[in-house]
């Protein structure tokens, strides 16, 4: 079997992804800044992360760097290279060439440097995890009045999911731009907010506030949806039965 680095090992996406990996009989080895022996900040590099790369057949990059990702992404891209690493697999977001976020501008950024490294690569885009739409309603849930998007929806998916697929991609070639990822059923916010509150037993007022601007426009147009890829089986009222126990 093969020896695969998951930087990120230890973050909501990477855990399953090694957990799968070690799961079809890989070698795997985890980067993250707080996991010997490969404690690594990316946006650093150094001589560990050139360890942790050494005699890999694949690396997966699950990192969420919110400052610095370009960076890390270059020093990665460069120890991968330097290490003669055949395989470089990168998992991005639906919609980030479509919605003008700052962060989604990062990303796409980071994809065209491992399109162009020169490195065999491997490129998938998925929708947002459950995980997070979960985390965005506690947020909102917070106040007495729960404000939602107007007309913004979403198509969250099970992080499993995606960690499966991963696994699969990075055990095999480099295949380029693989098809997108996407959840089972495309959700308004006021729709996940009831799952959300009908799950955890709260009860909140909601009112949905229509929005403006670029981005918010992108995200009425559907900017973040993959319908025609939704290959997602879990539900978000899955995810919260199981969350919650209900």
């Amino acid at each position: 079997m093969s020896t695969i680095l998951v930087t990120g090992g230890t973050g909501t996406l990477g855990r399953p992804v090694c957990e799968r990996l070690r799961a079809d009989g890989h070698e795997v080895r985890v980067l993250s800044r707080h996991s010997p022996p490969f404690a690594v900040d990316l946006r650093k590099g150094g001589p560990l992360l050139d360890r942790a790369v050494a005699g890999a057949d694949a690396v997966v990059h699950c990192s969420n760097i919110r400052r610095g990702d370009k960076e890390a992404a270059r020093l990665l891209i460069e120890a991968v290279r330097l290490a003669g690493v055949p395989h470089l697999l990168y998992i991005s977001i639906v919609g980030i060439d479509r919605v003008p976020l700052g962060y989604f501008r990062t990303k796409y950024a980071v994809e065209r440097m491992i399109q162009g490294s020169g490195i065999p690569w491997t490129l998938l885009r998925a929708t947002q995890f459950h995980d997070l739409a979960l985390q965005l309603l506690q947020v909102l849930v917070k106040p007495p009045v729960m404000l939602l998007p107007k007309e913004v929806r979403s198509q969250p998916m099970e992080v499993t999911e995606a960690a499966a697929r991963l696994a699969e991609l990075a055990a095999g070639p480099p295949a380029g731009r693989v098809e997108d990822m996407a959840g089972p059923e495309i959700l308004t916010f006021d729709e996940l907010a009831r799952a959300y509150l009908r799950a955890s037993g709260r009860r909140r007022r909601r009112v949905e506030v229509p929005l403006s601007g670029r981005v918010y426009r992108e995200l009425r147009r559907g900017g973040l949806l993959a319908p025609d890829r939704a290959v997602g089986r879990v539900t978000f009222e899955e995810f919260l039965a199981r969350r919650f126990g209900s």
